[in-house]
């Protein structure tokens, strides 16, 4: 990975109006913040670019506004969430340009800390028009950008600041960055990846890239039935993409040509129905009964998966291995966790997770704080996991 500026390239910014792109895209109900993550991610940033002086401008979007400003997708209450997290004032502008901003703006001190109002209730925003990026730079001298989560997207507020006004990444991009660069970048070896969920279809340049990457690639959950079934493993009644045969096909023969092993089920804990508490048994991968569905990996392949994650030296770690939102088939993703956790905490391995059901299954397993680093940035880290360039990046690079 090139070399992209930091908070430690950034200089004397005392009195400096520096716009901070952060991810504020938070649950909320009932006008309050029920998950406060994300903003405690990026609480060092702003901390550190408070501390130095600066006047900290947040940029930020949420949810998906369609036809202009939405008070329901109004930062404003988030802004007292942010101020909470800081344990400081965070004032709000009610627009993100223009006189209002402008404004608000004029009226800091140094070190204090403001939130302008949802970048989408711009259409321009989205588009990346020159015009607007220009009237988004007009509130700021140096941009910073500490929203991984976005960087997937050439926005206005993402990729096009960065073009008109000094950029640089924040702490929690940085982390991120420096993350993924030891995840599949310029990792140690061996590298073993761990992909899981629903479908084959939603991951299809995932596996392309990864098995030219790593050494050997563990597939679970759904999609690990469409690849026995496309070895003539029949499945029963169990969720399968059976016209990605040829996909799955040429998947394990791109990985055999790379030298990359495919690590697939030899047994699985089957039901015949999908709820809490349902009749299971575990069987051979190729005994499925004809009725039955597989929910998760048995306990050979859970252990089989133990023994590539002690060979390996560098883990990444995409999707559950079963239906881990219901006992008992959150077993295997759990087991497989809780090894990995171990292994980390014992300084023998480099973890990076991320994606919304990895990190919930992190969560429910009880070790996400004892990966090595867990992202929260959804898209932008499956697209770095598939190879893509990520627009708000490449801009950082020197």
């Amino acid at each position: 990975m090139a070399a992209f500026k930091t908070l430690d390239d950034i200089g004397n910014i005392s009195g400096k109006r520096v716009l901070v792109r952060v991810d504020l895209n938070v649950p909320v109900a009932d006008g309050k913040v029920t998950d406060a993550t994300r903003i405690e991610r990026i609480a060092p940033t702003i901390a550190e670019l408070s501390g130095k002086g600066a006047k900290v401008i947040l940029l930020a979007h949420f949810g998906r506004p369609k036809d202009g400003p939405s008070p329901e997708l109004s930062l404003e209450p988030i802004a007292r969430a942010t101020a909470d997290v800081l344990g400081r004032p965070v004032g709000f502008a009610s627009d993100c340009v223009g006189d209002t901003a402008g404004s608000a703006i004029a009226a800091m001190d140094k070190g204090d800390v403001l939130l302008l109002e949802n970048t989408r209730f711009y259409k321009a925003e989205e588009k990346n028009d020159p015009a607007f990026t220009e009237r988004l730079a007009a509130c700021g001298d140096i941009f910073v950008n500490d929203a991984f989560s976005a960087a997937h997207r050439a926005h206005a507020s993402t990729e096009g600041l960065a073009r008109l006004l000094p950029a640089f990444a924040g702490r929690t991009m940085q982390a991120e960055l420096e993350a993924l660069e030891k995840g599949l970048g310029n990792p140690v070896r061996p590298v073993v990846a761990i992909v899981g969920g629903a479908k084959v279809s939603t991951k299809i340049d995932l596996l392309m890239n990864l098995v030219k990457k790593v050494d050997a690639l563990v597939i679970g959950g759904g999609m690990a039935n469409t690849f026995l079934a496309a070895r003539g493993t029949d499945v029963g009644k169990s969720l399968c993409e059976h016209d990605l045969a040829g996909t799955a096909k040429q998947i394990m023969i791109e990985a055999a040509e790379a030298g990359c092993a495919i690590i697939l089920p030899v047994d699985g804990v089957v039901a015949k129905e999908f709820k809490v508490g349902a009749a299971c048994e575990t069987v051979a991968i190729s005994e499925v009964p004809a009725d039955g569905m597989i929910l998760d990996v048995g306990a050979k392949t859970v252990a089989t998966i133990g023994e590539w994650i002690d060979r390996a030296a560098t883990l990444v770690w995409n999707g559950p291995l079963g239906a881990f939102e219901i006992a008992p088939f959150d077993h295997a993703t759990v087991a497989a966790a809780k090894h990995a956790a171990a292994r980390t905490k014992a300084g023998k391995l480099v973890s990076v997770a991320g994606g919304g059901d990895t990190v919930a299954a992190l969560n429910h397993a009880g070790v996400a704080d004892d990966f090595t680093y867990v992202s929260t940035a959804g898209g932008a880290f499956l697209e770095w996991m598939e190879g893509k360039p990520l627009p708000g990046v490449d801009v950082l690079k020197h």
